[in-house]
């Protein structure tokens, strides 16, 4: 009963979450800090920084990854297929209504001035995200140097993503083994293990 307890509560919080992925799936992150690390304290913000990490160098949208990744970290497969089909419902709901009244609504000025408002909104969701993610990602110079490099790649030589996430993987390695033969020692997030909920789910 325990079990099924957790998945309602996991699939629940997911369907509040799936309105709001706007801009890729970022947009989420400070309702998934809220419901997921403040509300709940299933997972900490690192590990939630981490995961957005890994969902962005997987196939498919970013906020679907996400959930999943969560889910799983939360209640095993069972938890990752119900986050997984909280976050898309209502998107999908979402979509196909939007999709019903295009035709009546295209080129109403009024929708047009909401849309330029949810654009600037979601601009605002994703520099929060960003600021988050900063904040247990960037832990000494060696990390912030990385990240700027990073920035410039893609904005001045249009670098695509796969390209930066797999060389940040190999500079971040090499900045460890140069610190370790500096006698320098790495800083990490020291952060405890978290469990699971449910280490054996019952199906």
């Amino acid at each position: 009963m325990k079990n099924w307890r957790l998945l309602l509560q996991l699939f629940w919080t997911f369907l509040k979450i799936g309105p709001i992925t706007f801009g890729g799936g970022y947009a989420m992150i400070p309702m998934i800090e809220r419901e997921v690390v403040d509300k709940r304290r299933w997972v900490k913000m690192e590990e939630v920084s981490d995961m957005f990490a890994l969902a962005g160098t997987a196939p498919g949208a970013i906020a679907v990854n996400a959930a999943t990744f969560i889910g799983h970290k939360i209640a095993g497969v069972l938890g990752a297929i119900v986050a997984m089909i909280g976050v898309l419902l209502p998107t999908f709901l979402i979509v196909l209504l939007l999709n019903l009244i295009f035709l009546s609504i295209k080129g109403n000025p009024h929708v047009d001035a909401a849309f330029q408002g949810i654009r600037a909104a979601v601009v605002a969701l994703i520099a929060y995200a960003a600021i988050k993610i900063a904040r247990t990602s960037i832990l000494d110079v060696s990390t912030f140097i990385l990240m700027a490099f990073m920035v410039v790649m893609m904005l001045v030589f249009h670098w695509h993503p796969v390209l930066v996430i797999v060389s940040g993987a190999l500079l971040g390695i090499l900045i460890v083994k140069i610190k370790e033969v500096l006698h320098m020692r790495p800083r990490h997030n020291n952060r405890p293990p978290i469990k699971k909920h449910n280490e054996k789910m019952s199906s």
